[in-house]
């Protein structure tokens, strides 16, 4: 597969051709990506035909389109039939795509339908990367009505935990960087508190954006929900995040999913706003997007105003997001199981 391949590699798949042919399949996968190699234009037809029948990454099972358009919904089949997820929204001033880095999720947290369906494997660098370069080809075909015509945003909140999957997803981004011209600053990296991960990007040479799900500042409560923290408690999470924002300067946003009778308390409200307080935080609130194996639901608009006026009374900079796509399979693993 393509992507599979390092770009400095690529003259390996074809070992026939002149060196200039793969610099030239590599502006195709990454500077200029196309839906068919077809359009490949300047390279040959014979390359291009072994292209389609042995290298294309991925292909389109399902695709599903709400918002007036300016939100779809991928499912894609890797090579291996293994089924990944990609959700592509247009806004005004950006076009972000949420990127799924690993085939199910090992973290188990009990609202995501991605985690209870349990974790198949990693998905590597190049299939990581290779939503973007679809995403990208896709809007040159396709623009989404009033938004920017190119990927602006990536944000790993698709299926699965970038930071259990390090290395494919380092990789991933500095090839996004170097050889997609997106920038660090546009590029989030969503976690449900990996401590040694969220450590290892303090190292790392690029500014990202650090997203850390919180989903309850009560440690028993969130080790219900989120099972990781019985291995890397809150308050230790908090304080890698804490030492994100010191050493990068970059904003930690701490995502917070709120599910009825579960997280929406004003306790919960109080003790998350001294959090985002203590670190410089900003807060991201979303009601939960229902799943069919799980019985949670979102609380009344109602309570959601009311949490998030919480918040702000207690200081936080709080943003409720936008809970795109409802009229399609929204939440994250959803059209896997459609799919079954």
């Amino acid at each position: 597969m393509l992507y599979l391949t390092a770009p400095d590699r690529l003259f390996e798949l074809f070992p026939d051709e002149p060196r200039y042919r793969t610099d030239q399949l590599t502006e195709w996968l990454y500077d200029h990506p196309v839906l068919s190699s077809d359009d490949m234009l300047n390279l040959p037809r014979s390359m291009r035909a072994g292209i389609a029948e042995q290298h294309w990454p991925f292909t389109l099972e399902i695709e599903q389109s709400a918002d007036a358009g300016l939100t779809k919904k991928w499912l894609f089949r890797c090579t291996d039939g293994s089924p990944i997820e990609s959700v592509l929204m247009g806004y005004a001033t950006r076009t972000t795509l949420c990127i799924s880095s690993q085939v199910g999720c090992a973290m188990g947290c009990t609202f995501c339908a991605t985690g209870q369906f349990g974790f198949d494997r990693h998905l590597d660098a190049g299939e990581i990367v290779a939503q973007v370069a679809y995403a990208n080809a896709y809007l040159a075909a396709t623009p989404l009505p009033r938004s920017p015509e190119r990927v602006t945003n990536v944000v790993f909140m698709g299926m699965g935990e970038p930071l259990a999957n390090y290395d494919a997803t380092i990789e991933s981004i500095r090839r996004m960087i170097e050889l997609m011209g997106i920038s660090a600053r546009s590029i989030t990296v969503s976690t449900v508190g990996l401590v040694p991960g969220m450590r290892k990007l303090l190292e790392e040479p690029w500014p990202i954006n650090l997203a850390v799900s919180l989903h309850s500042t009560i440690p028993e409560e969130r080790t219900k929900l989120v099972p990781i923290n019985k291995r890397y408690p809150i308050h230790d999470v908090v304080a890698a995040a804490k030492d994100y924002f010191d050493v990068k300067g970059r904003r930690v946003s701490l995502e917070w999913t709120l599910i009825a009778g579960e997280n929406d308390s004003d306790e919960e409200a109080i003790g998350l706003a001294q959090i985002a307080r203590k670190i410089h935080a900003h807060v991201n609130v979303i009601a939960l997007n229902p799943t069919p194996l799980s019985h949670d639901v979102p609380p009344s608009r109602d309570h959601i105003r009311r949490f998030i006026g919480t918040l702000k009374r207690e200081g936080a900079n709080v943003t409720l997001r936008d809970t795109r796509g409802q009229d399609i399979d929204a939440a994250c693993g959803q059209l896997r199981l459609r799919s079954k």
